[in-house]
């Protein structure tokens, strides 16, 4: 079986992670996207339980995907889930200097682990967790940045924290 592992914060989920997600699915058995906390990124909006019910909702029509959480290094984690794969989603030229120090970094701690790059649509090139972060900071509208379960469970916490 070849399973990839789509890592990522995903704070919250957008389309443009959907589109990587689903072009993935094509091309492997099985998909686990990892929900981490990345400490680089300072303080989470949501909670990974929150990020993790957000995916769920989002990608219940992929049907080789499975979502979790994990902590601890990248690579063993992709060891426990015995897969050998890594794909990570590139928006922009910053994005592959980033994502690439961070493969030759795995490359060197597992050299039978690889790292796989896959350009988003160009209709999301634009779009990232950040951006919609700071729309919803400013009580912006989200709809078409995420998919509607998102924005419906975006709006709902929101609402209970009393934002």
């Amino acid at each position: 079986m070849r399973r990839a592992i789509c890592p990522g914060s995903f704070d919250p989920v957008t389309n443009g992670h959907l589109d990587i997600f689903r072009r993935t699915s094509l091309m492997f058995d099985e998909v686990i996207v990892g929900v981490f906390f990345n400490p680089g990124k300072g303080n989470p909006w949501f909670t990974v339980e929150e990020r993790v019910e957000m995916l769920k909702l989002a990608t219940k029509d992929i049907p080789n995907i499975r979502i979790e959480a994990f902590s601890g290094l990248l690579n063993q984690y992709v060891r426990e889930q015995d897969a050998k794969i890594i794909v990570r989603g590139l928006r922009t030229l910053s994005d592959f200097e980033y994502e690439f120090q961070r493969a030759l970094l795995i490359k060197e701690i597992d050299k039978e682990i690889e790292t796989v790059f896959m350009m988003t649509g160009v209709e999301h090139s634009y779009l990232s967790s950040s951006g919609v972060r700071e729309l919803l900071s400013f009580k912006g509208s989200i709809d078409q940045f995420v998919p509607p379960c998102v924005a419906k469970m975006i709006k709902d916490i929101n609402s209970k924290r009393g934002n």
